[in-house]
């Protein structure tokens, strides 16, 4: 039910926000100088990360999956992230910066604790299995939704930063977007490719992209966005490819 609060949430205030603007057009409007914020275009991600949960939504509701103890360790932490996502709309739309940031880490948080107790593919554990179900349906899904709402706390950050009119310490916002580049790629490495998770490193390299194209303008942004995509792409394929203990361990 929390998950489809959230996404009836977010229909709402696009159609009709409380003071007139969409998320998209507050960003657009009064942040659109922050570097690190991707193309408009990346957002449409939404629609399938809600697809995901939605589909978990419906998975986690079929009797049969009422012994699943996957689902009974995370369930509870979708709920809170999802709660904390409709809390976060309200303090964006109302302008509520620093609000929307501590609802954003409520987002992050739980959904972080849940994405640990998932099973993965591991260099250690050749027998760590998860039958296909659970593969898309719960751990798809809840990997596509983090490596997004890492993305986007990084870019919530920015903002109350900005509405704060934070002088970034003399340092250019060039420099400062470059190094938080490195930094969210660095994380994404240590998460993804120890447990060759394609999609949270894929939502990733879209995100850089997005970047790219929005600082078309700006080589030393864009350059370093493509060439953080490139690299992060070839690490995970090679890691895939040289690693046997990495392959056929899935169930069928």
């Amino acid at each position: 039910m929390s998950i489809l609060a959230a996404f009836g949430t977010n229909i709402v205030a696009n159609i009709n926000p409380p003071k007139g603007l969409t998320i998209g057009q507050i960003s657009n409007k009064f942040f659109d100088d922050i570097l690190i914020t991707p193309a408009n275009y990346a957002f449409a991600i939404w629609g399938i990360i809600y697809f995901g949960l939605i589909s978990f939504a419906v998975y986690q509701a079929l009797p049969r999956q009422r012994s699943n103890l996957l689902l009974q360790q995370i369930g509870y932490k979708l709920a809170i992230s999802s709660l904390a996502q409709i809390a976060w709309v309200f303090c964006f739309l109302y302008r509520q910066y620093s609000a929307s940031f501590l609802a954003m880490l409520g987002i992050l948080l739980p959904l972080m604790a849940a994405y640990w107790c998932l099973p993965f593919k591991s260099t250690t554990n050749r027998h760590h299995r998860i039958n296909k179900q659970d593969k898309w349906l719960i751990r798809i899904p809840i990997s596509i939704y983090l490596s997004w709402i890492s993305v986007a706390t990084i870019v919530n950050g920015a903002t109350v930063l900005k509405s704060w009119q934070w002088g970034g310490w003399g340092i250019s916002a060039e420099i400062w977007t470059i190094i938080m580049l490195l930094l969210a790629a660095f994380i994404t490495h240590l998460i993804s490719i120890p447990r060759l998770d394609f999609p949270y490193a894929g939502v990733f390299v879209w995100a850089l992209i997005a970047i790219a194209v929005k600082n078309a303008d700006k080589l030393i942004i864009s350059g370093t966005a493509i060439g953080l995509s490139l690299a992060l792409t070839t690490l995970i394929l090679s890691f895939s490819f040289y690693a046997p203990s990495y392959r056929n361990i899935e169930n069928s």
